[in-house]
């Protein structure tokens, strides 16, 4: 594989990788937060909600500033925020300065995760399948190794993840900086009020309203369960949650292209939101002990899902890539934002297992919403060349090259 790639293409890949472990580098310190700031849960909560909700208001604007710009300089622009702000959360005095911080960290996300498939993709000799896989694997690997660098580190202080993610990310820029080239193709100029008219598509609304209802029960898993386990070390949940990446990563790029070809992409889906309502009502009754292996499972589960939305929000769609996957993030990011800090609401007021609860609920409306709109999406696939099942179909995930 190496011989398919230039250094410009692992050298974003290398950033993708520490891009996506920010994400999860706080899940084994929320509990060590929490007791040296004397945070309520809701408090800590804003870690998360605060660098979602603010990458979810940047992507109305990445993907229309790169078709402005070119996506190298995008890209350049997002991983210096992430530098910058990743380094002053270890500096951070209190819990709102932090989530000030961790918003920062987030602008420097959205802009980064909207250029860096593209330019992955087009700077690939190795075909645009292999470029995908590579892409899936940086991000799979990076939401694995994240909580286990943040429990590894964590163990040491709560502040030390934060510093070792900027200095990681300082290397991907450096790299970034010296390596990556824009390729010369770039999309017709966007503006915001493009994502806006994409909404009013009735499979690019219907995909991204069902990923918003997955991303509030993915938030829950990822943002919010940490703190339900306080008998595990910083260390401990850095491993529980390096277990869960693994699953992610795996089902995402191997379990979703060899399923898919053979059942469709929404079929598929189907099935894997009733097993997401499953793992969720488990998480709710189980103790403990059994919470930690619930979690850890529901990563297969969740990194189906993951590939599923992102690569239907790209088949579904008859628009650019760039207003595709920015109507899509922003509203599945804006699902996202609200699990975090209604969790720590929720638990504070009402106990440990009613958020678990709630998502379940939200994650059932989100199966239900499947059920009822599974012939637009279907409709919308085969009007876009991209039907499946009964041996159909290529079973690969986005159609990248649409202007």
């Amino acid at each position: 594989m190496g011989r398919k790639f230039s250094p410009a293409v692992w050298a974003t890949a290398f950033a993708t990788l520490i891009a996506f472990m920010g994400i999860g580098v706080v899940d084994p310190i929320l509990s060590s937060i929490l007791k040296a700031m004397h945070a309520s849960a809701f408090a800590v909560e804003w870690l998360f909600t605060s660098y979602i909700a603010v990458m979810a208001l940047a992507m109305l604007l990445s993907g229309v500033l790169s078709t402005k710009f070119g996506a190298r300089r995008v890209l350049i622009v997002g991983l210096s925020l992430v530098v910058i702000f990743a380094g002053l959360c270890a500096l951070a005095p209190n819990i709102g300065v932090l989530a000030v911080f961790r918003g920062g960290w987030g602008l420097g996300n959205a802009f980064f995760t909207s250029t860096a498939l593209s330019i992955i993709v087009g700077a690939s000799s190795g075909g645009m399948a292999a470029a995908i896989t590579l892409y899936e694997a940086a991000l799979g690997l990076g939401m694995a190794s994240g909580p286990l660098l943040g429990g590894f580190l964590g163990s040491i202080h709560w502040r030390m993840p934060f510093a070792g993610t900027s200095t990681l990310m300082l290397i991907a820029l450096i790299l970034t900086l010296t390596l990556v080239r824009d390729t010369g193709h770039k999309e017709a100029p966007r503006t915001a009020a493009d994502l806006f008219r994409a909404m009013k598509h009735p499979g690019v609304i219907s995909n991204a309203l069902i990923g918003l209802t997955y991303s509030f029960a993915f938030f829950t898993i990822l943002a919010y369960s940490p703190i339900t386990m306080t008998s595990v070390s910083a260390l401990g949940l850095g491993f529980v949650f390096f277990a869960w990446g693994v699953l992610v990563g795996i089902s995402s790029v191997f379990v979703v292209n060899w399923l898919r070809p053979l059942m469709g992409p929404v079929r598929m889906l189907d099935l894997n939101l009733l097993c997401m309502v499953a793992v969720l009502v488990a998480a709710a009754l189980v103790n403990q002990r059994w919470l930690v292996i619930v979690i850890i499972v529901s990563g297969f589960f969740c990194g189906i899902s993951n590939a599923l939305f992102t690569t239907l929000a790209m088949e579904v769609s008859p628009f650019s890539r760039s207003i595709s996957s920015g109507t899509y993030n922003f509203l599945r990011w804006s699902g996202a934002a609200v699990a975090p800090v209604l969790d720590g609401l929720l638990k504070d007021a009402y106990g440990v297992q009613v958020p678990f609860w709630v998502a379940a609920a939200v994650m059932f409306l989100g199966w239900l919403g499947l059920k009822w709109r599974a012939g637009v999406l279907d409709r919308c696939l085969a009007e876009q060349g991209h039907a499946e099942g009964h041996g159909h179909g290529s079973g690969h995930a986005f159609q990248v090259n649409r202007t």
